[in-house]
Protein backbone atom coordinates (compact mmCIF):
# COMPACT_ATOMS: atom_id res chain seq x y z
CA UNK A 1 0.00 0.00 0.00
CA UNK A 2 3.15 2.37 1.34
CA UNK A 3 4.80 1.79 -2.29
CA UNK A 4 1.65 2.22 -4.38
CA UNK A 5 0.84 5.71 -2.43
CA UNK A 6 4.71 6.58 -3.16
CA UNK A 7 4.17 6.08 -6.76
CA UNK A 8 1.12 8.07 -7.00
CA UNK A 9 2.47 10.88 -5.37
CA UNK A 10 6.23 10.58 -6.72
CA UNK A 11 5.50 8.85 -10.13
CA UNK A 12 6.94 5.22 -10.67
CA UNK A 13 10.14 3.98 -11.22
CA UNK A 14 12.33 5.32 -14.73
CA UNK A 15 14.24 2.52 -16.33
CA UNK A 16 17.63 3.81 -16.33
CA UNK A 17 19.05 1.24 -19.15
CA UNK A 18 16.38 2.79 -21.40
CA UNK A 19 18.99 4.48 -24.23
CA UNK A 20 16.30 6.84 -24.60
CA UNK A 21 15.73 8.47 -21.33
CA UNK A 22 17.88 11.20 -20.78
CA UNK A 23 16.35 12.16 -24.41
CA UNK A 24 12.95 12.16 -22.62
CA UNK A 25 13.97 13.97 -19.44
CA UNK A 26 16.67 16.74 -21.09
CA UNK A 27 15.28 20.45 -21.36
CA UNK A 28 15.01 22.07 -24.39
CA UNK A 29 15.95 26.11 -24.50
CA UNK A 30 12.33 27.26 -23.85
CA UNK A 31 11.93 24.67 -20.58
CA UNK A 32 15.07 25.48 -19.25
CA UNK A 33 14.03 29.21 -19.35
CA UNK A 34 11.16 28.33 -17.82
CA UNK A 35 12.68 26.25 -15.04
CA UNK A 36 16.05 27.94 -14.72
CA UNK A 37 15.38 31.69 -15.62
CA UNK A 38 12.17 31.86 -13.34
CA UNK A 39 14.36 32.55 -10.84
CA UNK A 40 15.53 35.96 -12.13
CA UNK A 41 12.67 37.07 -13.77
CA UNK A 42 10.92 36.62 -10.59
CA UNK A 43 13.14 38.43 -8.32
CA UNK A 44 11.75 41.45 -10.42
CA UNK A 45 9.51 41.25 -7.74
CA UNK A 46 11.74 41.91 -5.03
CA UNK A 47 15.05 43.19 -6.54
CA UNK A 48 13.97 46.54 -8.22
CA UNK A 49 12.22 47.66 -5.03
CA UNK A 50 14.89 46.80 -2.18
CA UNK A 51 17.09 48.84 -4.41
CA UNK A 52 14.54 51.47 -5.47
CA UNK A 53 13.64 52.05 -1.28
CA UNK A 54 17.58 52.24 -0.55
CA UNK A 55 18.43 55.17 -1.94
CA UNK A 56 17.60 57.24 0.76
CA UNK A 57 14.89 59.62 -0.95
CA UNK A 58 16.85 60.78 -4.28
CA UNK A 59 15.09 58.43 -6.44
CA UNK A 60 16.72 59.62 -9.49
CA UNK A 61 19.37 58.02 -8.78
CA UNK A 62 17.15 54.93 -10.32
CA UNK A 63 18.19 56.11 -13.68
CA UNK A 64 21.67 55.30 -12.82
CA UNK A 65 20.77 52.22 -11.30
CA UNK A 66 18.69 50.87 -13.88
CA UNK A 67 21.79 51.24 -16.44
CA UNK A 68 23.90 49.89 -13.38
CA UNK A 69 21.47 46.73 -13.46
CA UNK A 70 20.93 45.77 -17.30
CA UNK A 71 24.65 46.35 -17.66
CA UNK A 72 25.43 43.66 -14.74
CA UNK A 73 23.38 41.34 -16.09
CA UNK A 74 24.89 41.03 -19.64
CA UNK A 75 28.00 41.44 -17.80
CA UNK A 76 27.26 38.45 -15.46
CA UNK A 77 25.40 36.38 -18.18
CA UNK A 78 28.43 36.63 -20.71
CA UNK A 79 30.39 35.26 -17.78
CA UNK A 80 28.22 32.51 -17.56
CA UNK A 81 28.51 32.33 -21.16
CA UNK A 82 32.10 31.17 -21.38
CA UNK A 83 31.80 28.72 -17.89
CA UNK A 84 29.04 26.98 -19.97
CA UNK A 85 31.39 26.49 -22.95
CA UNK A 86 34.42 25.36 -20.60
CA UNK A 87 32.22 23.32 -18.36
CA UNK A 88 29.69 21.70 -20.50
CA UNK A 89 28.81 18.89 -18.10
CA UNK A 90 27.90 21.33 -15.13
CA UNK A 91 29.20 22.10 -11.97
CA UNK A 92 28.86 25.99 -12.67
CA UNK A 93 30.37 27.96 -10.04
CA UNK A 94 31.78 24.94 -7.88
CA UNK A 95 33.83 23.27 -10.67
CA UNK A 96 35.37 26.44 -11.66
CA UNK A 97 36.48 27.44 -8.58
CA UNK A 98 38.27 23.96 -8.09
CA UNK A 99 39.63 23.69 -11.23
CA UNK A 100 40.80 27.23 -11.65
CA UNK A 101 41.40 28.51 -8.53
CA UNK A 102 41.89 25.61 -6.09
CA UNK A 103 40.46 23.29 -4.11
CA UNK A 104 40.00 25.88 -1.20
CA UNK A 105 38.28 28.82 -3.50
CA UNK A 106 36.09 25.50 -4.91
CA UNK A 107 34.56 24.64 -1.85
CA UNK A 108 34.04 28.63 -0.40
CA UNK A 109 31.95 29.15 -3.68
CA UNK A 110 30.13 25.49 -3.67
CA UNK A 111 29.07 26.44 -0.44
CA UNK A 112 27.77 29.83 -1.64
CA UNK A 113 26.44 28.23 -4.37
CA UNK A 114 24.36 25.68 -1.89
CA UNK A 115 23.33 28.73 0.47
CA UNK A 116 22.17 30.76 -2.35
CA UNK A 117 19.72 28.00 -3.97
CA UNK A 118 18.50 27.10 -0.02
CA UNK A 119 18.06 30.99 -0.02
CA UNK A 120 16.64 31.05 -3.40
CA UNK A 121 13.83 28.57 -2.56
CA UNK A 122 13.15 29.87 0.87
CA UNK A 123 13.16 33.75 -0.58
CA UNK A 124 10.98 33.11 -3.64
CA UNK A 125 8.25 31.02 -1.39
CA UNK A 126 8.14 34.17 1.52
CA UNK A 127 8.17 37.07 -2.10
CA UNK A 128 5.84 34.78 -3.80
CA UNK A 129 3.76 34.71 -0.61
CA UNK A 130 3.83 38.26 -0.02
CA UNK A 131 2.90 39.51 -3.02
CA UNK A 132 -0.36 37.29 -3.10
CA UNK A 133 -1.42 38.55 0.65
CA UNK A 134 -0.52 41.71 -0.92
CA UNK A 135 -4.22 42.07 -2.72
CA UNK A 136 -5.58 39.67 0.55
CA UNK A 137 -7.91 41.59 3.25
CA UNK A 138 -5.03 42.84 6.28
CA UNK A 139 -7.06 40.85 8.60
CA UNK A 140 -5.27 37.72 6.95
CA UNK A 141 -1.25 38.35 7.16
CA UNK A 142 -0.84 36.26 10.53
CA UNK A 143 -1.25 33.01 7.84
CA UNK A 144 1.35 34.42 5.83
CA UNK A 145 4.06 32.28 7.14
CA UNK A 146 2.09 29.17 7.57
CA UNK A 147 0.71 29.41 3.82
CA UNK A 148 4.90 29.83 3.13
CA UNK A 149 5.28 26.52 4.77
CA UNK A 150 2.77 24.58 2.70
CA UNK A 151 3.59 25.66 -0.39
CA UNK A 152 7.44 24.76 0.34
CA UNK A 153 5.66 21.27 1.10
CA UNK A 154 4.37 21.12 -1.78
CA UNK A 155 7.42 21.93 -4.33
CA UNK A 156 9.46 19.86 -2.48
CA UNK A 157 7.21 16.74 -3.19
CA UNK A 158 6.75 17.89 -6.97
CA UNK A 159 10.16 17.67 -7.42
CA UNK A 160 10.67 14.72 -5.68
CA UNK A 161 8.91 13.55 -9.04
CA UNK A 162 11.11 14.77 -11.74
CA UNK A 163 12.47 18.55 -13.02
CA UNK A 164 10.99 17.81 -16.01
CA UNK A 165 7.42 17.36 -14.46
CA UNK A 166 7.72 19.76 -12.26
CA UNK A 167 8.44 22.20 -15.28
CA UNK A 168 5.61 21.42 -17.39
CA UNK A 169 3.10 21.75 -14.56
CA UNK A 170 4.34 25.44 -13.89
CA UNK A 171 4.81 26.47 -17.37
CA UNK A 172 1.37 28.28 -17.99
CA UNK A 173 2.24 30.25 -14.71
CA UNK A 174 5.22 31.49 -16.46
CA UNK A 175 3.75 32.87 -19.51
CA UNK A 176 0.69 34.35 -17.81
CA UNK A 177 3.76 36.51 -15.81
CA UNK A 178 5.37 37.72 -19.10
CA UNK A 179 2.11 38.02 -20.64
CA UNK A 180 0.67 40.23 -18.10
CA UNK A 181 4.11 42.15 -16.99
CA UNK A 182 5.78 43.01 -20.67
CA UNK A 183 2.27 45.60 -21.31
CA UNK A 184 2.11 46.94 -17.87
CA UNK A 185 5.90 47.66 -17.73
CA UNK A 186 5.61 49.29 -21.68
CA UNK A 187 2.00 51.50 -20.42
CA UNK A 188 3.69 52.39 -17.33
CA UNK A 189 6.69 53.91 -19.58
CA UNK A 190 5.41 55.26 -22.22
CA UNK A 191 2.51 56.97 -20.32
CA UNK A 192 4.99 59.16 -19.39
CA UNK A 193 6.56 59.41 -23.03
CA UNK A 194 6.25 63.31 -22.73
CA UNK A 195 8.43 63.46 -19.61
CA UNK A 196 11.20 60.95 -21.15
CA UNK A 197 13.36 64.04 -22.75
CA UNK A 198 13.08 66.17 -19.23
CA UNK A 199 13.85 62.73 -16.98
CA UNK A 200 17.93 62.89 -17.86
CA UNK A 201 18.23 67.09 -16.25
CA UNK A 202 15.80 66.49 -13.81
CA UNK A 203 18.17 63.19 -12.62
CA UNK A 204 21.22 65.58 -13.31
CA UNK A 205 19.85 68.16 -10.88
CA UNK A 206 18.67 65.78 -8.85
CA UNK A 207 22.70 64.14 -8.31
CA UNK A 208 23.87 67.60 -7.72
CA UNK A 209 21.22 67.79 -5.04
CA UNK A 210 22.30 64.85 -3.54
CA UNK A 211 25.74 65.86 -3.63
CA UNK A 212 25.24 68.60 -1.66
CA UNK A 213 23.74 67.36 0.92
CA UNK A 214 25.72 63.69 1.77
CA UNK A 215 29.11 64.82 -0.55
CA UNK A 216 30.00 62.52 -3.21
CA UNK A 217 31.54 59.79 -0.88
CA UNK A 218 28.16 59.95 0.51
CA UNK A 219 26.28 59.42 -2.75
CA UNK A 220 28.57 56.43 -4.06
CA UNK A 221 27.83 54.80 -0.92
CA UNK A 222 24.06 55.13 -0.95
CA UNK A 223 24.41 54.13 -4.56
CA UNK A 224 26.13 50.59 -3.85
CA UNK A 225 24.31 50.17 -1.11
CA UNK A 226 21.20 50.29 -3.29
CA UNK A 227 23.14 48.70 -5.81
CA UNK A 228 24.03 45.57 -3.68
CA UNK A 229 20.98 45.14 -2.04
CA UNK A 230 19.01 44.96 -5.21
CA UNK A 231 21.18 41.68 -5.33
CA UNK A 232 18.77 39.33 -5.22
CA UNK A 233 17.60 40.74 -8.95
CA UNK A 234 20.88 38.62 -10.70
CA UNK A 235 20.30 35.45 -8.69
CA UNK A 236 19.17 32.73 -10.81
CA UNK A 237 21.63 33.63 -13.59
CA UNK A 238 24.34 31.07 -13.14
CA UNK A 239 21.61 28.43 -13.06
CA UNK A 240 21.97 27.35 -16.32
CA UNK A 241 25.96 26.45 -15.73
CA UNK A 242 25.66 24.35 -12.96
CA UNK A 243 22.60 22.38 -14.77
CA UNK A 244 24.02 21.52 -18.24
CA UNK A 245 23.37 18.01 -17.38
CA UNK A 246 20.08 18.22 -18.00
CA UNK A 247 19.77 20.07 -21.19
CA UNK A 248 19.15 19.00 -24.65
CA UNK A 249 22.22 18.01 -26.80
CA UNK A 250 24.08 19.84 -28.05
CA UNK A 251 24.06 21.14 -24.67
CA UNK A 252 26.76 24.19 -25.23
CA UNK A 253 24.22 25.71 -27.63
CA UNK A 254 21.00 25.04 -25.73
CA UNK A 255 22.45 26.33 -22.02
CA UNK A 256 24.09 30.01 -24.51
CA UNK A 257 20.47 30.30 -25.96
CA UNK A 258 18.89 29.88 -22.59
CA UNK A 259 21.60 32.61 -21.22
CA UNK A 260 20.19 34.89 -23.78
CA UNK A 261 16.66 34.68 -23.28
CA UNK A 262 17.64 34.84 -19.81
CA UNK A 263 19.38 38.36 -19.72
CA UNK A 264 17.00 39.62 -22.49
CA UNK A 265 13.95 39.23 -20.10
CA UNK A 266 15.55 39.93 -16.46
CA UNK A 267 17.00 43.06 -17.70
CA UNK A 268 13.62 44.49 -19.13
CA UNK A 269 11.79 43.44 -16.53
CA UNK A 270 13.85 44.43 -13.92
CA UNK A 271 14.77 47.93 -15.67
CA UNK A 272 11.61 48.49 -17.05
CA UNK A 273 10.45 48.23 -13.44
CA UNK A 274 12.78 50.66 -11.62
CA UNK A 275 11.83 53.17 -14.54
CA UNK A 276 8.05 52.75 -14.09
CA UNK A 277 9.06 53.35 -10.36
CA UNK A 278 10.80 56.41 -11.23
CA UNK A 279 8.47 57.57 -13.66
CA UNK A 280 5.37 56.80 -12.09
CA UNK A 281 6.80 58.36 -8.70
CA UNK A 282 5.43 55.16 -6.94
CA UNK A 283 5.86 54.80 -2.87
CA UNK A 284 5.78 52.50 -0.41
CA UNK A 285 2.55 51.57 1.22
CA UNK A 286 2.32 49.20 4.73
CA UNK A 287 1.37 45.51 3.86
CA UNK A 288 1.67 46.26 0.16
CA UNK A 289 4.96 45.33 -1.56
CA UNK A 290 6.23 48.16 -4.60
CA UNK A 291 4.88 46.68 -7.59
CA UNK A 292 1.10 45.80 -6.07
CA UNK A 293 1.38 50.06 -5.60
CA UNK A 294 2.49 50.53 -8.91
CA UNK A 295 0.08 48.30 -10.97
CA UNK A 296 -2.59 50.06 -8.77
CA UNK A 297 -1.64 53.57 -9.95
CA UNK A 298 -1.24 52.33 -13.69
CA UNK A 299 -4.22 50.24 -13.80
CA UNK A 300 -6.33 50.21 -10.55
CA UNK A 301 -8.74 52.83 -11.49
CA UNK A 302 -10.22 51.36 -14.85
CA UNK A 303 -13.80 50.24 -15.15
CA UNK A 304 -15.60 48.90 -17.86
CA UNK A 305 -19.28 49.32 -17.28
CA UNK A 306 -19.29 49.66 -13.78
CA UNK A 307 -17.17 46.43 -13.41
CA UNK A 308 -13.95 46.72 -11.28
CA UNK A 309 -11.67 45.51 -14.74
CA UNK A 310 -8.48 47.70 -13.17
CA UNK A 311 -8.88 45.79 -9.71
CA UNK A 312 -9.28 42.14 -11.54
CA UNK A 313 -5.80 42.69 -13.61
CA UNK A 314 -3.88 44.33 -10.81
CA UNK A 315 -5.24 41.34 -8.59
CA UNK A 316 -4.27 38.42 -11.44
CA UNK A 317 -1.23 40.61 -11.97
CA UNK A 318 -0.17 39.64 -8.54
CA UNK A 319 -1.52 36.33 -8.79
CA UNK A 320 0.77 35.52 -11.93
CA UNK A 321 3.71 37.49 -9.76
CA UNK A 322 3.03 35.25 -6.93
CA UNK A 323 3.23 31.66 -8.43
CA UNK A 324 6.32 32.51 -10.68
CA UNK A 325 8.18 32.99 -7.43
CA UNK A 326 7.18 29.63 -6.52
CA UNK A 327 8.13 28.42 -10.15
CA UNK A 328 11.53 29.81 -9.16
CA UNK A 329 12.13 28.00 -6.09
CA UNK A 330 12.79 25.77 -9.43
CA UNK A 331 16.40 26.45 -9.84
CA UNK A 332 17.13 26.43 -6.17
CA UNK A 333 15.63 22.72 -6.19
CA UNK A 334 17.26 22.15 -9.58
CA UNK A 335 20.52 23.57 -9.44
CA UNK A 336 21.26 22.85 -5.62
CA UNK A 337 21.02 19.12 -5.27
CA UNK A 338 23.52 19.30 -8.75
CA UNK A 339 25.92 21.60 -7.15
CA UNK A 340 25.76 19.21 -3.47
CA UNK A 341 26.25 16.18 -5.69
CA UNK A 342 29.18 17.68 -7.13
CA UNK A 343 30.54 18.60 -3.84
CA UNK A 344 29.68 14.61 -2.74
CA UNK A 345 31.73 13.24 -5.39
CA UNK A 346 34.75 15.59 -4.47
CA UNK A 347 33.53 14.19 -0.74
CA UNK A 348 33.26 18.10 0.84
CA UNK A 349 29.43 16.32 1.66
CA UNK A 350 28.40 13.08 2.14
CA UNK A 351 28.82 11.24 -1.77
CA UNK A 352 24.51 10.15 -0.91
CA UNK A 353 23.56 13.92 -2.06
CA UNK A 354 25.12 12.56 -5.45
CA UNK A 355 22.88 9.69 -5.63
CA UNK A 356 19.66 9.36 -7.62
CA UNK A 357 15.95 7.52 -6.68
CA UNK A 358 13.93 5.54 -9.22
CA UNK A 359 12.97 8.53 -10.54
CA UNK A 360 16.61 9.16 -11.89
CA UNK A 361 16.18 12.54 -9.41
CA UNK A 362 18.95 13.82 -6.52
CA UNK A 363 16.20 12.71 -4.07
CA UNK A 364 18.67 13.50 -1.21
CA UNK A 365 19.44 16.83 -2.01
CA UNK A 366 15.81 17.85 -3.30
CA UNK A 367 14.59 17.10 0.46
CA UNK A 368 18.14 18.60 2.10
CA UNK A 369 17.49 21.73 0.17
CA UNK A 370 13.82 21.78 1.00
CA UNK A 371 14.32 21.13 4.94
CA UNK A 372 17.41 23.65 4.91
CA UNK A 373 14.90 26.74 3.39
CA UNK A 374 11.88 25.42 6.16
CA UNK A 375 14.53 26.15 9.04
CA UNK A 376 15.69 29.37 7.00
CA UNK A 377 11.58 30.41 7.10
CA UNK A 378 11.45 29.87 10.56
CA UNK A 379 14.53 31.58 11.69
CA UNK A 380 13.63 34.62 9.74
CA UNK A 381 10.19 34.44 9.79
CA UNK A 382 9.66 34.91 5.65
CA UNK A 383 11.18 38.67 6.58
CA UNK A 384 12.26 39.88 2.98
CA UNK A 385 14.15 42.53 4.41
CA UNK A 386 16.69 39.98 6.12
CA UNK A 387 16.41 37.11 3.91
CA UNK A 388 17.70 39.61 0.71
CA UNK A 389 21.12 40.52 2.46
CA UNK A 390 22.05 36.99 3.27
CA UNK A 391 20.97 36.19 -0.37
CA UNK A 392 22.90 38.82 -2.26
CA UNK A 393 26.24 37.98 0.35
CA UNK A 394 26.40 34.86 -1.27
CA UNK A 395 25.00 35.84 -4.88
CA UNK A 396 27.74 37.85 -5.23
CA UNK A 397 30.70 35.78 -3.42
CA UNK A 398 30.13 32.71 -6.00
CA UNK A 399 29.78 35.31 -8.77
CA UNK A 400 32.83 36.94 -8.24
CA UNK A 401 34.85 33.91 -7.48
CA UNK A 402 33.77 32.25 -10.71
CA UNK A 403 34.41 35.11 -13.12
CA UNK A 404 37.77 35.49 -11.09
CA UNK A 405 38.51 31.89 -12.08
CA UNK A 406 37.65 33.23 -16.11
CA UNK A 407 40.26 35.52 -15.59
CA UNK A 408 42.83 33.90 -14.68
CA UNK A 409 41.99 30.78 -17.16
CA UNK A 410 42.06 33.23 -19.95
CA UNK A 411 45.62 34.64 -19.02
CA UNK A 412 47.22 31.78 -18.58
CA UNK A 413 45.84 30.39 -22.44
CA UNK A 414 46.60 33.61 -23.80
CA UNK A 415 49.54 32.55 -25.62
CA UNK A 416 47.57 29.99 -27.62
CA UNK A 417 45.16 32.83 -29.85
CA UNK A 418 41.79 32.79 -29.72
CA UNK A 419 39.66 35.65 -28.78
CA UNK A 420 40.49 35.03 -24.85
CA UNK A 421 41.46 38.62 -24.81
CA UNK A 422 37.76 40.03 -25.18
CA UNK A 423 36.98 37.38 -22.98
CA UNK A 424 39.33 38.40 -20.17
CA UNK A 425 37.65 41.66 -20.40
CA UNK A 426 34.03 40.43 -19.88
CA UNK A 427 35.27 38.28 -17.04
CA UNK A 428 37.69 41.09 -15.13
CA UNK A 429 34.93 43.52 -15.88
CA UNK A 430 32.56 41.12 -14.15
CA UNK A 431 34.67 40.63 -11.44
CA UNK A 432 35.20 43.98 -10.11
CA UNK A 433 31.24 44.87 -10.30
CA UNK A 434 30.21 42.08 -8.17
CA UNK A 435 33.20 42.00 -5.96
CA UNK A 436 32.72 45.83 -5.19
Amino acid sequence: MLSKLKDALLGGPKNVLDPHVHHALALVALLAWIGLGADGLSSSSYGPEEAFLNLGGHYHLALYLMVAMVGTVFLISGSYAQIIELFPTGGGGYLVGTKLLGPAAGVVSGSALVIDYVLTIAMSTAAGVEAIFSFLPPGLQPLKLPTEFLVLAFLTGLNLRGVKESILVLAPIFFGFVLTHLPLILFGVFRHSSALPTLMADTVADTHQAVAELGVFGVIVVFLRAFSLGGGTYTGIEAVSNSTDILREPRVQTGKRTMLYMAISLSFTAGGILLCYLLNGTTHEPGRTLNASLWSQLVGHWTVGGFPLGLALVAFTLLTEGALLFVAVQAGFTAGPRTLAAMGVDEWVPKRMAHLSERLVIQNGVIAMGVAAALVLAYTLGQIKVLVVMYSINVFMTFTLSQLGLVRHWWQVRAEGGHWRRRMIIAMTGTLVTAT
